[in-house]
């Protein structure tokens, strides 16, 4: 119980409520005990529900703080790699190493997927998009490991977590190559993670293909900055699933779906699109003072952030991996490229900007280094949806092990009070 009590008056009646502390962060007040008086609260979004108690992700929005298990996500993208990020979120301590080099064989005797699994890939149209191709291939996973979906058995999720994390960059690659037409490149487990995507997606059988590892490095750092970040829409969506009771694919698949909406794993596609838009270094003062403008409709995308009032922490690493990039490709003359320094010079030096913290966020960064890898802009929530699995599937597990309730949000009716059926033949 909890020692501190919020009071409550409603209709001369007083609930007390308990005020919970985690060990970091604001207190929360149950709100539990309120529907016994019969009323729910209203929180339109959640954005100011605590929905669960995890012990992964923490963030701190007007202090520019995130922390995946307590480490400081720039400790993590700096000096670690995205399978040390993966171990560290699955089991809660960073690994030895003997705990990194078994993990990392472990996940490479599932980087394959099921041979019939290519046939799924020829039911879709070859302009399909990618993260269309996901949500099914990934729900469809299900089908193919039934032998280990006792979500109650702890074996069974660590396996279907490992699974998940091994095939997602393979399954990515295969969404790529279909839809140019190539051929299918299999993993190669002597390979880090992110060099054997690369590999798997721009690789071809008619030549070796060596992965530039300053590209290899800015796509791990990449994959860890989007590994985990709280209760966002679409983790919120994973755990809903799991309260089902779901299997963890189909739970993954409707992560994906949610991840997919341009509100939320659309952002770096929509700041390279709002690049293409201004086109030219002498358009953006002029789209500067649109998006000044209130009564336009125009918004700078990659600016800015809901979480973070102030500047996005993974941000500073992505900047040093964009220009890191930059210089590998030899892209810093390219017209586009110098475009979007040149926007983000203006941002980081307008007042406008600077009071308001409209900061270049890390999903601006990513799209500008995604696109200077060579990985096109419908790929780019798809390298979201691999990065994001370890996120999910960890958030899953944490709630399927521990007790849980089935989500069932409530409403604010505003629709009709009951009336009485009418004939088709007598309504007027």
């Amino acid at each position: 119980m909890a020692d501190r009590k919020a009071k409550l008056t409603i209709d001369g009646k007083t609930i007390e409520l308990d005020i919970l502390s985690g060990t970091l962060g604001p207190d929360v007040i149950d709100v539990s005990e309120i529907v016994k008086s019969g009323y729910f609260t209203y929180d339109p979004g959640f954005i100011s529900t605590a929905a669960c108690e995890s012990k992964i992700t923490y963030i701190d929005g007007d202090k520019g703080i995130l922390l995946y298990r307590g480490y400081p996500i720039d400790q993590l993208a700096m000096k670690s790699d995205f399978l040390e990020v993966c171990y560290l979120l699955l089991n809660g301590e960073l690994p030895t190493g003997t705990q990194y080099t078994d993990f990392c064989k472990t996940l490479n005797r599932h980087t394959m997927v099921h041979e019939q699994m290519r046939n799924f890939f020829n039911g879709f149209r070859r302009d399909a998009h990618p993260m269309a191709i996901m949500v099914g291939v990934i729900g469809a996973l299900s089908a193919f490991y039934h032998d280990t979906l006792d979500i109650k058995n702890p074996e069974h999720r660590l396996t279907s977590a490992l699974r998940l994390i091994a095939k997602m960059p393979t399954i990515a690659a295969m969404c790529y190559k279909y839809s140019i037409g190539q051929p299918f490149m299999p993993p190669q487990n002597n390979m880090s993670y992110a060099a054997n995507f690369l590999h798997m997606m721009f690789g071809t059988p008619c030549e070796e293909f060596v992965p530039n590892p300053v590209l290899a490095r800015a796509l791990d750092r990449i994959f860890i900055l989007h590994a985990d970040h709280e209760q966002n829409a679409s983790t919120s969506t994973v755990r809903l699933a799991g309260s089902t009771g779901a299997n963890p694919y189909a739970c993954i698949s409707a992560g994906i779906g949610a991840l997919w909406g341009p509100a939320h794993g659309g952002a770096n596609e929509a700041a390279l699109n709002m690049l293409h838009e201004i086109g030219d270094i002498k358009n953006i003062g002029k789209y500067i003072e649109k998006a000044k403008d209130p009564n336009d409709k125009f918004r700078l995308m990659g600016f800015g952030h809901r979480v973070y009032k102030n500047y996005d922490p993974r941000a500073k690493v992505m900047r040093e991996t964009c220009y890191e990039v930059l210089e590998a490709v030899g892209a810093h003359d390219d017209p586009f490229f110098k475009l979007a320094m040149a926007l983000e010079k203006i941002a980081l030096e307008d007042p406008y900007f600077i009071e308001r913290k409209l900061y270049p966020n890390v999903d601006f960064y990513s799209g500008v280094t995604l696109s200077a890898i060579g990985i096109p802009t419908n790929m780019f929530t798809v390298i979201f949806a691999l990065a994001r699995t370890i996120g999910w599937i960890t958030q899953w597990n944490e709630m399927i092990s521990s007790p849980y309730k089935l989500g069932r949000p409530r409403q604010l009716y505003k629709g009709p009070v009951e009336r009485n059926f009418v004939d088709i033949k007598k309504r007027k």
